[in-house]
Protein backbone atom coordinates (compact mmCIF):
# COMPACT_ATOMS: atom_id res chain seq x y z
CA UNK A 1 0.00 0.00 0.00
CA UNK A 2 1.51 2.99 -1.00
CA UNK A 3 1.86 5.92 1.52
CA UNK A 4 0.41 9.70 0.86
CA UNK A 5 2.46 12.55 3.05
CA UNK A 6 -0.13 15.26 4.20
CA UNK A 7 0.84 18.21 6.18
CA UNK A 8 -1.51 19.39 9.17
CA UNK A 9 -1.51 21.94 11.28
CA UNK A 10 -1.59 21.13 15.22
CA UNK A 11 -2.22 23.70 18.28
CA UNK A 12 1.46 23.73 20.33
CA UNK A 13 -0.14 22.10 22.96
CA UNK A 14 -1.42 19.12 21.36
CA UNK A 15 1.87 18.85 19.17
CA UNK A 16 3.64 18.68 22.28
CA UNK A 17 1.55 15.88 23.47
CA UNK A 18 1.53 13.63 20.63
CA UNK A 19 5.48 14.27 20.37
CA UNK A 20 5.36 12.78 23.61
CA UNK A 21 3.48 9.99 22.97
CA UNK A 22 5.40 9.15 20.47
CA UNK A 23 8.45 9.38 22.20
CA UNK A 24 6.78 7.31 24.74
CA UNK A 25 5.34 4.61 22.44
CA UNK A 26 8.48 4.45 20.65
CA UNK A 27 7.33 5.18 17.34
CA UNK A 28 6.95 7.97 14.57
CA UNK A 29 4.51 10.69 14.54
CA UNK A 30 3.48 10.21 11.19
CA UNK A 31 2.49 6.68 12.55
CA UNK A 32 0.45 7.77 15.99
CA UNK A 33 -1.58 9.40 13.73
CA UNK A 34 -2.40 6.97 11.33
CA UNK A 35 -3.40 4.64 14.46
CA UNK A 36 -5.36 7.83 15.84
CA UNK A 37 -7.02 8.23 12.09
CA UNK A 38 -7.87 3.83 12.31
CA UNK A 39 -9.22 4.33 15.98
CA UNK A 40 -11.42 7.29 14.85
CA UNK A 41 -12.53 5.56 11.78
CA UNK A 42 -13.45 2.46 13.25
CA UNK A 43 -15.20 4.08 16.17
CA UNK A 44 -17.52 6.38 13.54
CA UNK A 45 -18.12 2.94 12.04
CA UNK A 46 -19.79 1.00 15.58
CA UNK A 47 -21.40 4.47 15.68
CA UNK A 48 -22.82 3.97 12.66
CA UNK A 49 -23.94 0.44 13.08
CA UNK A 50 -25.23 1.28 16.68
CA UNK A 51 -26.79 4.05 15.51
CA UNK A 52 -29.20 1.77 12.40
CA UNK A 53 -29.82 -0.71 15.40
CA UNK A 54 -31.21 1.54 17.53
CA UNK A 55 -33.08 3.10 14.44
CA UNK A 56 -34.38 -0.85 13.69
CA UNK A 57 -35.49 -1.32 17.51
CA UNK A 58 -37.06 1.85 17.55
CA UNK A 59 -39.77 0.59 15.53
CA UNK A 60 -41.40 -1.63 17.94
CA UNK A 61 -44.91 -2.10 18.13
CA UNK A 62 -46.82 0.73 20.20
CA UNK A 63 -49.41 -0.39 22.39
CA UNK A 64 -52.47 -0.58 20.12
CA UNK A 65 -50.23 -2.44 17.86
CA UNK A 66 -49.00 -5.32 20.52
CA UNK A 67 -52.65 -5.56 21.62
CA UNK A 68 -54.09 -6.17 18.11
CA UNK A 69 -50.84 -9.02 17.42
CA UNK A 70 -52.48 -10.66 21.00
CA UNK A 71 -55.60 -10.94 19.67
CA UNK A 72 -54.78 -11.97 16.51
CA UNK A 73 -52.27 -15.07 18.09
CA UNK A 74 -55.55 -15.44 20.18
CA UNK A 75 -57.59 -16.10 17.15
CA UNK A 76 -55.18 -18.02 15.84
CA UNK A 77 -54.95 -20.76 18.64
CA UNK A 78 -58.48 -21.35 18.24
CA UNK A 79 -58.33 -21.99 14.77
CA UNK A 80 -55.94 -24.45 14.85
CA UNK A 81 -56.18 -25.46 18.05
CA UNK A 82 -57.58 -29.63 17.23
CA UNK A 83 -55.59 -29.50 14.01
CA UNK A 84 -52.54 -30.56 16.00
Amino acid sequence: MANMKTAISLEKPLFEQVDALAHELEISRSHLFALAAREFIQRHKNQKLLDAINTAYADLPDSEEQTTQRHMRARHRELVKDQW
